[in-house]
């Protein structure tokens, strides 16, 4: 199996990935627009909308942004069927809804993992007579300076180790997608990541930090332009503020799309490099 994983390149998968987006943009981007754009457009100025808002409206809101959470998950599931079978949209949305749930459950466990990953850092917090809440709130707090590098060193391990554990877990939508598991494919990944776990993160990385530039310039850039042009100084919601905020959806909108594709063509290569053959899951 190592044999054939050091035949799994990375400049081949994001290759294919290309082709792939390049091919077939006309039907990918009505998903795109519906699960990524519009979701990140609204909440982008949610925060603006919070200051200072009712208990009610604030809680609206959260739900408002869980909804948009799920509808993200079904378009990731979506443009994934796409990829791993040149699916028309109709026929990736259906799978998208199949497929729905044992996403969902995979992302909640893989959530309360992460957070049980963090929960030392309030816990010793808490101990050591720090006031939480005033952190949570964004307070003045005093912090002793055997808690701060303790804390600075559990969250360098922290964030080292959710690296790692993401490379191994970086084809679990692929596996629900096609072999139709639910906490399986959490198991499947690990197995089919096992060899290139560093060629992984070297990708995450990068990625994260492509996306990271180009999303702070286009806030940075478009928001001092919009405030110039419409005036941002105001509390609350603004022209601006808006604007600047689709232009950022946008940015984070192309980014996002290639997560899909990319795990998805990832898995093929996986899959075909341990001869597991590519047939689709029973829908």
């Amino acid at each position: 199996m190592r044999t054939g994983l050091a035949m799994v390149k990375m400049g081949t998968v994001w290759d294919r990935t290309a082709e792939f987006l390049t091919d077939n943009i006309a039907t990918i981007l009505p998903i795109a627009l519906l699960a990524f754009f519009v979701p990140a457009s609204i909440e982008g100025n949610f925060h603006a909308v919070m200051e200072g808002a009712s208990r009610g409206l604030i809680l609206s809101l959260q739900l408002i942004q869980l909804a948009f959470g799920v509808l993200t998950v079904w378009g990731m599931l979506a443009l994934t069927a796409m990829a791993l079978e040149n699916a028309d949209s109709d026929h990736a949305g259906r799978v998208a809804v199949q497929r729905l749930p044992a996403a969902l459950v995979v992302t909640l466990v893989t959530f309360a993992g992460l957070l049980l990953l963090m929960a030392p850092i309030p816990a010793v917090l808490s101990a050591s007579g720090v006031d939480v809440m005033a952190i949570a709130e964004g307070r003045n707090f005093d912090l002793p300076s055997g808690v701060a590098s303790f804390v600075a060193i559990y969250l360098i391990l922290a964030v080292g180790f959710s690296l790692w554990l993401c490379a191994r877990l970086i084809v679990v939508t692929p596996v629900i997608v096609r072999e139709g598991k639910w906490l399986g494919s959490l198991r499947q990944s690990w197995k089919l990541t096992h060899g290139i776990t560093w060629r992984v993160i070297g990708v995450i990385i990068l990625f994260a930090l492509l996306s990271w530039v180009a999303i702070l310039a286009a806030n940075t850039v478009f928001g001092s332009v919009f405030a110039l042009i419409a005036g941002g100084d105001r509390a609350g919601v603004t022209l601006s503020g808006v604007l600047t905020s689709i232009v950022v959806a946008a940015v984070q909108t192309g980014f996002t799309m290639l997560i899909p594709v990319f795990t998805s063509k990832l898995y093929l290569a996986l899959t075909a490099a341990a001869g597991l053959g590519e047939s689709p899951a029973r829908a």
